[in-house]
C-alpha cells in the first residue's frame, strides 16, 4: 500500500461496474474487455472490485442468447483479472463479486431452494454441506467474493424479500449463518487458505427485515433490546465463524442509515466484536443518504467514517479525493485503514503477488442437496381424509385418476425465487410436468385439466391445485437503479415487490373454492410461497395443503414425489402464518400474544413456528428435564406411530425468562430434528446451556434469581416447566433439586 497513490487507494475501495458491462463477445465469438472496464482502471490505476460479471437475468439483460456460459467463466474471470494487474502499477488484481444468495446466479450454476426453504429444514448441516459445494463451484469460476443473504429476519410477511430470510427466528438464522460461512469458507477460514472456497460477504447489517410496514429499506423503529435480541445474534455468529465481509443495509435504525452508522459500523463491529474484515455498502446505500449529509462528497466522508470500507455503484465514493482534502486528519487514516482491509481480503483471495491458478477441479454434485433441501423443507400443513373417505388425502392412493390443476402447475419459474438466472430448457420441469410423467410408476393416471372444467374435475378420483406466488424477473420488467423491480409486474415477491396484504394472487382463492365445489374426491392445495402468505381459506377448502417455501429447479419432481409418497413431508415453519391479512404481523417470540386481541379475529394465528405433519406421526411418552453441569437436558422417549412410514418430528425448546422490571420474549433455544423408523422407538436427548435459558434481565432485576418457563413441543403436544437459579448457582426444575 506505501507504493500506492492517495487516487490509487480510492480506486480500491470503489466497486462502480456493473460486471456484465466489463465485457463482450466479439464476432469471432471469443471475450474481450470493454472500453468501459479499461476506462475505470485507467481511472484509479487498478480496480477495487467488479460486482456482477457472470450476472444474468432481466436486469443485466443477459441470458443464454448472450451471456456467459458455465465453461466460458474460468477464461472470462482470468481475462478480466489479468488486464487489471497487467495495468495496476502495484500488480493487483480485483475481486469478483457475485450473488448467491441461494447458489451463483449465472447461467447454467446449480441453485438451491431459497433461505425460507432452508429454514423449514431446521438442518444447519445439510445447508453447510450445500454452501460447501457451491462455494467449490463459486472459486473454481474464478469468484473471490459471494454476497450471501444471511442475516435479515423476517418480521413482516409483507416485505417483498420474505423469502431471502431463514424465517423469524434469531437462533435459527444464526445456526444457518454459521453454517454459510464455515461451507463456504471452512472453519477458520482454512478453505480460503488451500484455494478451495470463497469468501463471504454476509447481507444485510443490520436489521433490514424490520422495515416500518414491510416496506423494503425503509426505517427500522428499534430500541437497543430488540436489535441485540432479534437482528443481532445471526451477525454474531456470521463474523465468530470469520465472515471476510458485512454489507451494510439500505434501512436506518432509528433515524440513521446503516451506512452512515459508525456505532454499528465501527463501535460494535470491529470494537466489541473484533470483525477483522470488510464491510461494503449496499448498491447505490452511500448515495442515498447524499440529500441527508448535505452532498456527494459528504455522503462519502460520512459512509467511510462510519465504516464502510468497499462501495457498490455509489457516485460519491468516487469523490473520496476530495473528501480527503477537506478534512485530511479525519479522512486520510480512514481512507488508509479501508484500503488495508481491502487488500488484506484480496491476499487471502490470491491476488497479491504471484499469481495462485490453483482451484478446484471437480465439479461438486450441488444438485443432490438442492433437491435434500427441497425435499426437506415442503411442509404439510393438513392432511384430512375427504368426506365418505376412510384415508388421508396424502400419499395419493395407488389405482385412481387425479387431475392436476392450478396458476402454477406448469409454472416452472415460480418455482426458483428471486436472484436467478434463467433455467437451460432441458431442466425446465413444473409441478403437473412430473406428476403427470412420474405417477404412472406408482398405479396412478394424473392428467391436466383446467380449473373451469367442471366436467374433468368431478370425474376425477382427486385433483391437486398448484397456487402460490412468483419472484420471476421478466425481462420485460422495469428495474431500479439497484436492481430492484421498479413499476408494476407479474411477480408477488422478490426485491422491490412489497405487499400491503400478502394473500394469494387475485382469483386463486376463488379457484380453489370452484375445484372444491367440483371434486367429489381429495381436493390438495400445493402452495409455492416466498412469504408466510394468509392461508386460512386455503385450510378451509382443501383436504390436504402442502406449502412449498421456493424450492429451486428440482422442485417440480420433488413435488410430485412428495404427494406420490415416494418421499414423506418433513419440513416444520419457520415462520407464524397469520390467520388474517389485517392482523400482520404475528410472530412467534412477541412480548404480549395477540390472541384474543382483535374482535373480529379472536385468532389471528393460523399455524406456529415448528409446525408441520408428516405421513408418519410420533408417539411421545412424556418429556423430562434435568440439570447436567451448566446445561439443561431435555429427553423424550418417542415411537413410530402405526403404519409403514418412519416417524418425523422437531423437538423444539422455548424459554421465555420470568422477572424483571422489562416484558420478556419466548425465545427459541434449541431444537432437534428427530427421526425414528416404522415400527422402532427411541430415546431422543438434547443439551441446552442453561445460560440460553435463564437469560439475565437487561434491566436492573429486584431479586438476585433467575427463572424462566420452558415449553418443550414435539408431534402436536407441549409440555411446560418452571426452571430456576439461585443466588448461589444452584438450578432447579418445576421446584424440586435437579
Amino acid at each position: 500500500m506505501a507504493g500506492m497513490s492517495l487516487r490509487e487507494r480510492v480506486g480500491q475501495l470503489n466497486q462502480r461496474l456493473l460486471g456484465w458491462q466489463a465485457v463482450e463477445r466479439t464476432a469471432q465469438g471469443a471475450w474481450r474487455t470493454t472500453d468501459l472496464l479499461r476506462e475505470e482502471v485507467d481511472r484509479w490505476g487498478g480496480l477495487g472490485a467488479l460486482y456482477g460479471l457472470f450476472r444474468a437475468d432481466a436486469w443485466s439483460g443477459r441470458g443464454w442468447a448472450d451471456g456467459i456460459r458455465p465453461e466460458e467463466r474460468a477464461e472470462v474471470a482470468a481475462l478480466v483479472v489479468d488486464e487489471v494487474r497487467a495495468a495496476s502499477g502495484q500488480d493487483v488484481g480485483p475481486l469478483l463479486v457475485e450473488e448467491a444468495p441461494h447458489g451463483h446466479q449465472a447461467l447454467g450454476a446449480e441453485l438451491l431452494p431459497v433461505n425460507l426453504a432452508v429454514g423449514a429444514t431446521w438442518d444447519a448441516e445439510l445447508y453447510r454441506q450445500a454452501c460447501a459445494s457451491v462455494a467449490t463451484s463459486l472459486r473454481a469460476d474464478g469468484v473471490h467474493l459471494a454476497l450471501v443473504s444471511t442475516l435479515d429476519l423476517l418480521q413482516d410477511p409483507r416485505w417483498g424479500r420474505s423469502e431471502e430470510c431463514y424465517g423469524e427466528v434469531p437462533a435459527l438464522a444464526a445456526r444457518m449463518t454459521e453454517a454459510a460461512v464455515v461451507g463456504m469458507q471452512g472453519r477458520d477460514r482454512s478453505r480460503l487458505a488451500d484455494g478451495s472456497g470463497v469468501g463471504v460477504v454476509l447481507k444485510h447489517f443490520a436489521a433490514q427485515g424490520a422495515g416500518a410496514g414491510g416496506r423494503n429499506g425503509h426505517s427500522a423503529a428499534l430500541g437497543p433490546r430488540d436489535l441485540s435480541e432479534l437482528h443481532l445474534p445471526a451477525a454474531r455468529a456470521g463474523v465468530a465463524a470469520g465472515a471476510l465481509g458485512l454489507m451494510a443495509a439500505y434501512n436506518d435504525i432509528d433515524g440513521v442509515p446503516c451506512v452512515a452508522n459508525r456505532a454499528l459500523l465501527t463501535d460494535l463491529l470491529r470494537g466489541k466484536w473484533g470483525f477483522d474484515g470488510l464491510v461494503m455498502a449496499d448498491g447505490l446505500a452511500v448515495d442515498r443518504i447524499v440529500e441527508q449529509a448535505g452532498g456527494l462528497v459528504a455522503a462519502a466522508a460520512t459512509a467511510l467514517h462510519a465504516g464502510v470500507d468497499l462501495s457498490l455503484w455509489d457516485r460519491s465514493f468516487t469523490m473520496l479525493e476530495e473528501a480527503v482534502a477537506q478534512s485530511p486528519d479525519l479522512l486520510s487514516r480512514a481512507v488508509d485503514e479501508a484500503c488495508l482491509r481491502v487488500l488484506t481480503v484480496k491476499a487471502r483471495s490470491g491476488l497479491l503477488g504471484p499469481v495462485d491458478e490453483a482451484r478446484p477441479s471437480d465439479r461438486p454434485a450441488t444438485g443432490d442437496l438442492s433437491v435434500a433441501i427441497a425435499a426437506r423443507s415442503a411442509v404439510l400443513l393438513r392432511n384430512e381424509p375427504a368426506a365418505g373417505a376412510d384415508r388421508p388425502a396424502l400419499p395419493v392412493a395407488p389405482g385412481g385418476r387425479w387431475v392436476v390443476t392450478g396458476p402454477r402447475a406448469d409454472d416452472v419459474d415460480a418455482l426458483l425465487g428471486d436472484y436467478v438466472a434463467p433455467l437451460a430448457p432441458d431442466r425446465r420441469v413444473s409441478v403437473a410436468d412430473a406428476l403427470v410423467a412420474s405417477a404412472g410408476a406408482h398405479g396412478v393416471v394424473v392428467e391436466r385439466a383446467d380449473a373451469d372444467d367442471v366436467p374433468a374435475v368431478a370425474a376425477a378420483d382427486g385433483v391437486v391445485v398448484v397456487l402460490g406466488g412468483s419472484s420471476h424477473r421478466a425481462y420485460t420488467d422495469e428495474f431500479a437503479g439497484n436492481g430492484a423491480n421498479a413499476g408494476q409486474t407479474a411477480a408477488d415477491c422478490g426485491e422491490g415487490v412489497d405487499l400491503a396484504s400478502p394473500v394469494l394472487p387475485a382469483g386463486q382463492v376463488e379457484t380453489l373454492v370452484a375445484v372444491r365445489a367440483a371434486a367429489r374426491g381429495p381436493v390438495v392445495a400445493v402452495v409455492l410461497a416466498g412469504r408466510p402468505y394468509v392461508l386460512a381459506d386455503v385450510v378451509a377448502h382443501s383436504d390436504a395443503v402442502l406449502l412449498v417455501f421456493y424450492p429451486g429447479p428440482a422442485g417440480g419432481r420433488v413435488v410430485a414425489d412428495l404427494l406420490l409418497g415416494v418421499r414423506q413431508p418433513v419440513g416444520h415453519l419457520p415462520v407464524t402464518l397469520p390467520a388474517h391479512p389485517g392482523a400482520i404481523p404475528v410472530r412467534d417470540d412477541e412480548r404480549m400474544p395477540a390472541e384474543g386481541v382483535y374482535r373480529d379475529v379472536p385468532e389471528p394465528v393460523l399455524a406456529r413456528v415448528g409446525d408441520g405433519i408428516g405421513y408418519g406421526g410420533l408417539d411421545v411418552d412424556g418429556v423430562r428435564l434435568s440439570v447436567s453441569g451448566e446445561d439443561l437436558v431435555v429427553e423424550a422417549d418417542v415411537r413410530a406411530a402405526a403404519g409403514d412410514w418412519d416417524g418425523e418430528g422437531l423437538l423444539l425448546v422455548r424459554s421465555r425468562r420470568v422477572g424483571g422490571v422489562d416484558w420478556a420474549r419466548t425465545v427459541v433455544v434449541g431444537w432437534e430434528r428427530v427421526s425414528v423408523a416404522s415400527g422402532d422407538g427411541a430415546r431422543v436427548s438434547m443439551r441446552v446451556p442453561c445460560d440460553e435459558i435463564l437469560r439475565p434481565d437487561l434491566a436492573l432485576a429486584v431479586l438476585a434469581d433467575r427463572r424462566a418457563r420452558v415449553e418443550v413441543a414435539l408431534a402436536g403436544r407441549r409440555w411446560s416447566f418452571d426452571v430456576a437459579q439461585d443466588g448461589a448457582g444452584e438450578v432447579t426444575v418445576d421446584g424440586a433439586r435437579a
